[in-house]
């Protein structure tokens, strides 16, 4: 998965450097999968996680700057969602959208991206 996570850390470098500031690839201190945290330069970040088995999650924390998350993941924890098990948090937990993300991780990350860009532009 590490692989991966540089394959996403140089894509988002390169195609994503007016917001990316610095990134770094995380690793739990117990049993776990690492993840890969990029730094924005309005001091807000993302945490991407993908596990072996497909699970993924993709979460922009910026509650200390704006007090908003926004999440994509396919937990399976919101089943009344049309794209279920996939599934956006759009503001906070509480508000739970579809997720029309791509289903390669590169591709998905790439959009994802772009709203991240295209919200610290407007705000």
């Amino acid at each position: 998965m590490i692989t991966k996570y540089k394959q996403i850390e140089i894509m988002a470098h390169s195609e994503f450097s007016d917001i990316v500031a610095t990134s770094q690839i995380v690793h739990k201190r117990t049993a776990g999968s690492a993840k890969l945290r990029l730094f924005f330069k309005d001091q807000t970040y993302m945490d991407i996680w993908l596990s072996e088995s497909g699970k993924f999650s993709y979460h922009w924390e910026h509650r200390a700057k704006r007090g908003l998350i926004h999440r994509h993941d396919n937990a399976p924890d919101h089943p009344e969602i049309s794209t279920f098990p996939k599934h956006f948090h759009n503001g906070d937990e509480k508000s739970v959208r579809p997720s029309h993300l791509n289903d390669e991780p590169l591709n998905a990350i790439r959009e994802f991206l772009e709203f991240v860009k295209t919200f610290i532009a407007n705000h």
